[in-house]
């Protein structure tokens, strides 16, 4: 079995993300290994930022909803002993985005939620599937809920 040292959790915030910070954290136990914490924002409006599409957790915004989505990561990050330089909100594509941050911090295993697809979802695809066909790395996709 492949030790993993660095994790990546990719997250969404929705009402299963507990249950996928808690298959994390367990991950993390029995590798004796780091995570980094990611989301990735796209159902949000986009500012004029002339510094890229990295969202530094520190710093203040005209946006209610972005200071919103940052709280919540660093809530997660705090919740998770991860070091504020392990936490990234990043606009774009989340498949894309989430693969080229494994890719640079040289992640052994990403973490994403999964729901179960079907019909027209399920040939659309959805984040995890994307994720597990284009990472550089080892995906553990944790099977949530359903509604």
């Amino acid at each position: 079995m492949t030790t993993y040292k660095q994790i990546l959790l990719a997250f969404d915030f929705s009402d299963e993300t507990d249950f996928l910070i808690k298959r994390a954290s367990e991950m993390a136990f029995l590798n004796n290994a780091k995570i980094s914490l990611v989301h990735i924002l796209d159902n949000i409006p986009m500012p004029d930022m002339s510094y890229g599409t990295i969202i530094a957790l520190n710093d203040e915004t005209d946006s209610a909803l972005l200071e919103q989505q940052k709280n919540k990561c660093n809530e997660i990050g705090k919740f998770l002993n991860v070091p504020e330089t392990q936490r990234w909100l990043i606009w774009g594509n989340p498949k894309d985005e989430i693969c080229a941050l494994a890719t640079q911090e040289n992640i052994d295993l990403i973490i994403v939620g999964s729901h179960a697809r079907h019909g027209l979802a399920l040939l659309l695809g959805s984040t995890a599937n994307g994720v597990l066909h284009h990472a550089p790395c080892d995906v553990l996709a944790v099977r949530l809920a359903t509604k």
